[in-house]
């Protein structure tokens, strides 16, 4: 029996869809779960040490989740598909649906609508759920740090100021050791200020307490009276220096382009966010090409059975997709390649290696 217009195609799309969401959800649980544990035997001492007990446990893990569903969707989407299609194979559904006329094409694309909506999904939690959970659990472990002073230092752009702060403390309402460097339209050094510590005050601003600095002109470095207080202007929120202190958290796209814009102070070089951008824009085409490379499993010979090594290979392939787009995106965070060269490459080099290795398996 052949698929004619008159049958009601949408049961086989929907049977597919149905099967991929669950295996990639049953994947991602598993994988989140191994990852939570790994995270918690490193945690759970210094949370145990805060007296933040059973519920700061939970707390941790609850915080962490959105960050480590978003990591673990790819590989989830390569081996929930690598699993589905592989039990169909080995129960001859595929051959019965080959025997009724549904090509490899036609598998790929009922799989497709499920992909690009587990893509979507994740690029939501990319931009809106990781970035807000992970700024809670960022607030949350430095309010309950009982020696902030001992936190590592950063720095941060804000217009012509370059600022570097020794510690964040309070969720981010206390600062210490904080050092403004000041620069003219050209860049150049035009003064410096040192406070011991800055605070933030309930009417939404800035003071720095115990200020010193220096005026730069001509080159000539001038030494400025001492200050018991002195208003900082700037206009960030504790939460927002938070984000700043901490190693490359997730933000939303909005706050990726007013970085970019300079509308923002910024820690974050343009090329890591022109990346981040585009990366985010292909994880649902990232997505399909993990599926992509999943589909040669369609041709385990039915001799070979479970014994086949297909499911390996396209595993491996997978596998070395990922870590192939994570070695591009890192060089383009470093600058060494432009944004489109961080990203589109190994996704055309890896969708044409996967169309090869149908084709060839199609002639066979």
């Amino acid at each position: 029996m052949s698929l004619t217009p008159r049958t009601p195609r949408y049961i086989l799309l929907r049977y597919l869809s149905v099967t991929l969401f669950v295996r990639v959800m049953i994947c991602c649980s598993v994988l989140v779960g191994l990852l939570e544990v790994l995270a918690l035997l490193e945690q759970t001492t210094p949370i145990l040490q805060r007296h933040l007990g059973v519920q700061g446990l939970m707390l941790y893990v609850g915080l962490r989740l959105p960050f480590l569903l978003s990591n673990t969707l790819p590989f989830a989407v390569l081996i929930g598909a690598l699993v589905m299609l592989t039990q169909m194979t080995l129960a001859s559904e595929t051959a019965i649906l080959r025997a009724a006329g549904l090509s490899t094409l036609g598998f790929y694309l009922r799989l497709a609508p499920i992909t690009l909506v587990l893509g979507f999904m994740g690029v939501m939690i990319d931009d809106q759920i990781a970035p807000r959970s992970e700024l809670a659990l960022a607030i949350w472990w430095n309010r309950t740090d009982p020696t902030p002073e001992n936190g590592h230092a950063f720095w941060f752009r804000d217009t012509s100021r370059i600022v570097h702060v020794g510690y964040a403390a309070d969720g981010g309402a206390r600062l210490g050791e904080v050092d403004i460097y000041t620069r003219d339209m050209e860049g150049r050094l035009t003064g410096t200020l040192h406070a011991a510590q800055a605070s933030h005050t309930p009417a939404g601003g800035w003071i720095l307490h115990d200020v010193s600095g220096l005026s730069v002109h001509n080159l000539v470095a001038q030494a400025q009276p001492t200050q018991a207080s002195v208003p900082w202007a700037m206009n960030l929120p504790p939460a927002e220096i938070i984000r700043l202190a901490a190693d490359r958290p997730p933000i939303s796209t909005r706050l990726m382009i007013e970085r970019l814009l300079g509308h923002v102070p910024s820690n974050d070089t343009p090329a890591y966010l022109k990346a981040g951008l585009l990366e985010r824009l292909m994880r649902p085409i990232s997505l399909l090409v993990l599926l992509l490379i999943a589909m040669p499993v369609l041709y385990i010979p039915p001799r070979t059975g479970s014994r086949s090594w297909l499911p390996v290979w396209c595993l491996g392939s997978g596998l070395l997709f990922i870590v192939t787009q994570g070695l591009f995106r890192a060089m383009g965070n470093a600058g060494l390649l432009p944004p489109l060269m961080a990203v589109l490459p190994g996704l055309i080099i890896f969708t044409l290696g996967a169309l090869s290795a149908l084709l060839r398996n199609e002639t066979l």
